[in-house]
């Protein structure tokens, strides 16, 4: 599966736990519960890693797995929680990061002092010219 089809992934998570008669464990306090309980298994991976172990834990056979599966939890997890409040996930996302688009925009570069001279922007010695 290349694309998130939440739509999709929702009817199976649905499925697999009517299938088991879950549904009335599937409370938005349970769900959220259990999407904490998920996040933290996953941050448990890194808790004693330092930042350049955590950027290679992919590397790991064993602990890439671990990430993958606690990822899965997660995912599936917030996608039933959204299912039951009535959430479309994909939408929310989109107008979140409008709205910190707003509220964090890019900043501009710094301004040199009144003091200094502009950047040289003219070519230098060793690039090749059209005229020579």
């Amino acid at each position: 599966m290349n694309q998130l089809d939440v739509p999709a992934l929702q009817r199976r998570l649905a499925a697999f736990a009517a299938a088991r008669d879950w549904q009335p464990y599937h409370t938005p306090k349970n769900l959220a519960a259990a999407l904490s309980v998920e996040a933290s298994e996953l941050l448990e991976i890194f808790q004693w890693l330092t930042p350049e172990q955590s950027d290679r834990v992919m590397a790991d056979p064993d602990k890439a797995d671990r990430v993958t599966d606690e990822v899965a939890d997660v995912l599936a997890y917030l996608l039933q929680l959204c299912e039951v409040l009535g959430i479309d996930a994909l939408a929310a996302l989109s107008a979140k990061i409008d709205r910190n688009e707003l509220r964090f925009p890019v900043p501009e570069p710094p301004k040199p002092p009144n003091n200094s001279k502009p950047p040289n922007n003219s070519p230098t010695d060793t690039e090749s010219h059209s005229s020579e």
